[in-house]
């Protein structure tokens, strides 16, 4: 009886024992993103061209009917090379109009050079009344006179007929032309336009909203959009002070860094808006745990495979992710799913779907 009695106690006592021990936590599995803080902003991608920064547009000096074009649009042309035509007819007979005066009155120059010789012959020997010589002097400077403007009417007349071709003063590319072969234009009218392919810029268009926001250290990212590789950078040139009124945008002009060469004159380009700004961190929406109004992320030790809670500043937040304040390394692995479950110290199993 004794004997049973003890076994009984001491089983007792076991049980006992058995009772105080806690049992072990159990092993969660959990998911995982790894931290990047970004510390650049994308203010938006728009799309533009290649453009010449210098571009001119040319008119004849003088009216007349288009007689025909030398180039077409695209052509490269060189400094003093044709463009265009007028109808010379007009202004050749406006030559031989001014060649025939200027032959008159040197006929009438040298006889008012053989008139004054005499007269001043007679004079010199008595016989000659002074004021015959003094009509003849007047004679030969009235026509002097004319036989100046007798010459430069032929000089004019050699211009106008000059002004009928038009010609560039630079190298450049034609990009448009407003008047066609046979067309009557007037003196000055616009023509053709040139743009010099030596200086390029690109343009694109922004909200009148984004552009009057624009940081001061805003970064332009260029790229073709046929060949997204190739990337140059940019900045603002210039900054149209007011918005189209259909479209609400305002034009900007970029300088680039460089020019590669698939950028020609037209190119289409995607260009890139950024910008620098205190450094932050997107984490997908069930990484956040609220606790008594306080937002936390859990951490993961990947060598001993525990957690720890850590304390956020939640800055926005939409339907998949939060962004919050910097604080956290690059490369630190945050709990991203499964952190309502999780205790300070916990051993956890990363899954292998986890994010990278």
């Amino acid at each position: 009886m004794s004997r049973t009695l003890a076994l009984m106690c001491l089983g007792l006592a076991l049980l006992g024992c058995s009772k105080n021990e806690p049992p072990p936590e159990p092993v969660r599995p959990v998911l995982s993103v790894q931290i990047n803080p970004r510390n650049i902003e994308q203010l938006g991608r728009f799309a533009g061209t290649i453009q010449a920064r210098y571009e001119s547009t040319l008119g004849f000096r003088v009216s007349g009917r288009i007689a025909r074009r030398a180039v077409d649009v695209g052509a490269e042309v060189k400094a003093g090379d044709l463009l265009a035509t007028l109808d010379p007819t007009d202004l050749q007979n406006q030559v031989r109009s001014s060649q025939g005066d200027l032959a008159r009155v040197q006929a009438q120059w040298i006889n008012a050079q053989a008139d004054a010789r005499r007269q001043q012959e007679l004079f010199d020997r008595g016989v000659g009344a002074q004021a015959q010589l003094d009509v003849a002097q007047t004679n030969l400077k009235t026509t002097k006179a004319s036989l100046d403007q007798a010459k430069a009417s032929v000089s004019q007349a050699r211009d106008q007929l000059n002004y009928s071709e038009l010609r560039t003063d630079h190298d450049a590319v034609v990009t448009h032309w407003n008047a066609e072969a046979g067309q009557v234009v007037g003196a000055g009218q616009e023509v053709v336009t040139l743009a010099r392919p030596d200086i390029k810029e690109a343009v694109i268009d922004l909200p009148s909203t984004l552009a009057e926001q624009l940081p001061p250290g805003v970064t332009f990212s260029v790229a073709d959009q046929l060949e997204p590789s190739i990337v140059t950078t940019a900045t603002l040139r210039e900054l149209e002070p007011q918005a189209d009124s259909a479209t609400r945008t305002r034009r900007a002009r970029l300088t680039l860094a460089d020019t590669p060469a698939s950028f020609r004159l037209g190119t289409a380009i995607g260009v890139t808006l950024s910008t620098a700004i205190e450094p932050k961190v997107e984490l997908p929406l069930s990484a956040i745990q609220e606790v008594d109004g306080q937002s936390r992320i859990w951490i993961l030790d990947m060598q001993n495979h525990t957690v720890a809670p850590q304390a956020v500043q939640v800055l926005s937040r939409d339907q998949d992710s939060v962004i919050v304040s910097a604080g956290l390394k690059a490369g630190t692995r945050v709990v991203s799913a499964g952190v309502n479950s999780l205790k300070p110290g916990q051993k956890v199993k990363v899954d292998e779907g986890s994010k990278q």
